[in-house]
């Protein structure tokens, strides 16, 4: 147990070692409940079983900074064909955009990445951290930028 840790991190001690630990250019993926990510963690899968995406991206977001050098800095999964007339444009994404401006700035945007090449790209990523979110199309892939040094 340590003091003065603020209320509403959700960053266990596994996660908050995978993000010390990742470079610039490294990718974090943090994936709902359907998303397989026993299978698709490659280097390295913390479970954060019982808790929603948000909270635990902003978590994440309140110490990670976002690549702000490459176009596809934060994607989402892109819908299936047919699931745009069923789902539309899933609300999660609205929140994820929303927080990521919030610890970013305006300039952040949400880069759409088709289904299997979201799978092969995760299986590429530092680390995958696996939620128990049950909404649809919650995974979200962050690139990590760097710290810049305060003038």
């Amino acid at each position: 147990m340590l003091k003065n840790m603020p209320a509403g991190n959700y960053l266990s001690p596994d996660l908050m070692h995978a993000l010390m630990s990742m470079g610039h250019g490294d990718e974090l993926v943090i994936a709902d409940g359907n998303f397989p990510a026993a299978s698709h963690a490659t280097n390295r899968l913390v479970r954060a079983d019982g808790h929603g995406i948000l909270p635990i991206l902003e978590s994440i977001l309140h110490y990670l900074p976002i690549d702000p050098y490459v176009k596809d800095h934060v994607c989402v999964m892109q819908l299936v064909p047919g699931d745009e007339t069923k789902v539309g444009t899933p609300p999660i994404w609205n929140e994820f955009e929303r927080l990521v401006k919030k610890y970013e700035g305006d300039w952040v945007g949400l880069t759409q990445v088709e289904r299997f090449a979201f799978y092969e790209r995760a299986k590429k990523a530092y680390v995958v951290v696996a939620t128990s979110d049950t909404a649809l199309y919650a995974n979200i892939i962050i690139k990590k930028g760097v710290v810049k040094p305060k003038a």
